[in-house]
């Protein structure tokens, strides 16, 4: 697990049928301290996590994240909020469902991206700072430095998938923190702007 904004940290957990880094995302914003997406942990990576005390809540992006979302959530004894649109076709025990426009714990914005791979798809925008997207599925970190859209046939429709993401543009961000690949910490709404125009 590595240190890569101010307040947040990386792991990864390497997908052999993807031969992608599947990423999750620990931060520590205000009073919270908060997990997105989990992948496997290391059992060192859970002491590093347990350390600075209690773990408040896991936040999910889309149905296919779940990953290790129910087993951190007994290990840490902590919540687990997932997108509201994508909330009955996932099979782990929520807490709370979100919706586009709402304002998460850790002062988190949920932004709802239109036409993904799943109906909820929500990129989570973190305004400290020069600004910071945390996306799932939305754009793959792939290949290093740049960003794409999953393959065409995961969308119903793959123009109006990139149409949706054009909604990233209107924040202002320096890094976007992906899911699946590998994150830009510096420069990142230009190579997002690169991939959905």
């Amino acid at each position: 697990m590595k240190r890569v904004l101010p307040g947040i940290w990386q792991w990864s957990w390497f997908s052999e049928e993807k031969q992608l880094d599947f990423n999750g995302h620990f931060l520590e914003v205000g009073e919270h301290r908060i997990i997105v997406d989990p992948p496997p942990l290391a059992s060192h990576e859970i002491a590093q996590i347990r350390q600075g005390g209690q773990v408040d809540y896991i936040l999910l992006t889309n149905r296919d994240h779940e990953r290790e979302a129910g087993a951190y959530k007994k290990e840490f004894g902590c919540q687990i909020f997932v997108p509201e649109k994508d909330a009955g076709e996932m099979t782990v025990q929520h807490d709370k469902t979100y919706a586009d426009g709402e304002l998460l714990p850790g002062g988190i914005w949920a932004v709802h991206l239109r036409d993904q791979k799943s109906p909820g798809e929500c990129a989570l925008f973190l305004q400290q700072g020069e600004g910071t997207f945390i996306v799932g599925d939305a754009l793959i970190g792939k290949p290093p430095g740049a960003v794409s859209l999953l393959p065409a046939q995961k969308y119903a429709d793959i123009l109006k998938a990139r149409e949706g993401l054009q909604r990233l543009l209107k924040y202002k961000f320096e890094a976007l923190l992906v899911g699946d690949g590998t994150s830009i910490l510096h420069g990142a709404k230009g190579v997002v702007e690169q991939a959905v125009q």
